[in-house]
């Protein structure tokens, strides 16, 4: 009979797995990356819009639309005759105690809110004018005179009052 070699079964050899390059973290996370540059951008965007608006035209073309007038029900007209008898007295101090830039500064001045309400905890009022172009517009001074003047006028231990323009975005703030 014929030799016959048993031989034991042959065992393969581990192949040697080269090494999978190290990928960044930003490779890894590409979905998240691209998320947060979304959010950033967005962030980014509404800071230097102002917050935004509807109608944004700063352009001052006058194409801007107003909302139509509403109806005003019993206690709206109290609440109109009380806004423009506080931004009387408002007046009426500036022209007895302010400065001259502060007096024509405060002959822009259409509505005061809150200016009677007050608590010295939180105090916070309103004061319209007709001013355009917001903080960044050429108005923004004497924003802040109007400011100055309401301090003088109101004195509360811890009150911000903040002025808007005729579109209703804010043209200064101040404590008073």
């Amino acid at each position: 009979m014929g030799d016959t070699v048993h031989t034991a079964p042959q065992q393969s050899m581990p192949q040697a797995v080269p090494p999978q390059p190290q990928r960044s973290w930003f490779a890894r996370h590409k979905v998240l990356t691209a998320v947060g540059a979304l959010i950033a951008v967005g962030v980014i965007g509404g800071i230097a819009s102002g917050g935004g608006k509807e109608s944004e035209d700063s352009g001052g073309s006058g194409t801007a639309v107003s909302a139509p007038r509403k109806k005003t029900e019993p206690g709206q007209a109290d609440a109109k005759s009380a806004d423009r008898s506080q931004a009387r007295e408002f007046a009426d101090f500036v022209a007895k105690n302010g400065t001259p830039p502060e007096k024509a500064a405060v002959g822009h001045v259409t509505k005061v809110q809150g200016a009677d309400e007050q608590n010295d905890v939180l105090d916070s009022a309103e004061v319209w004018t007709d001013y355009t172009g917001g903080m960044m517009g050429p108005h923004a001074s004497d924003g802040k005179l109007i400011a100055s003047a309401f301090a003088d006028w109101k004195n509360s231990e811890n009150g911000l009052v903040t002025v808007y323009d005729a579109e209703g975005e804010i043209l200064s703030n101040g404590n008073f």
